[in-house]
């Protein structure tokens, strides 16, 4: 049985679901040069195959809901995204208010608020662990129906 060539394992890849640029440059590298790679993806980027910035919307409209801003971040850079991408597709996710995604996911994870200190701890890094900032997570956990966080990074 031969080896795949290198667009058919792109295009493998890809077929699965979207991937950075530097998601494919890497993991492309065993089984070609970087120049050979780089031409096949500026070619695959010009047949529309794979965009960082499709990637990076779509990225954001499936896991917005299991996230907050700041842990989305930090998955798009670690995929290779540039910065202004990442913000573009964070202002353009369809992303809720931060506050409403909040309390949406601490309601599907809890059934109350916590009673004592150790369970608001429990629930606080929880909620931190998902990316949401510290001032979201008390006004969930202290039932503020303000909202009270500049979504700014």
């Amino acid at each position: 049985m031969s080896m795949p060539s290198l667009h058919a394992r792109a295009l493998r890849y890809l077929s699965r679901r979207d991937h950075s640029r530097a998601e494919l440059m890497r993991k492309l590298a065993p089984y070609g040069t970087d120049e050979e790679i780089g031409v096949l993806l500026d070619r695959m980027g010009e047949l529309s195959l794979q965009s960082d910035a499709r990637m990076a919307e779509n990225w954001v409209r499936s896991n917005n809901g299991r996230f907050g801003r700041a842990r989305l971040q930090y998955e798009l850079a670690q995929r290779g995204l540039a910065r202004e991408l990442i913000e573009e597709a964070l202002t353009n996710g369809g992303m809720a208010d931060e506050l409403e995604r909040a309390r949406a996911i601490w309601q599907s994870r809890y059934s109350a608020a916590p009673i004592d200190a150790r369970e608001w701890t429990r629930q606080s890094r929880f909620l931190l662990a998902r990316g949401f900032a510290a001032e979201v997570v008390r006004a969930v956990l202290h039932g503020k129906p303000e909202h009270v966080v500049d979504e700014s990074p």
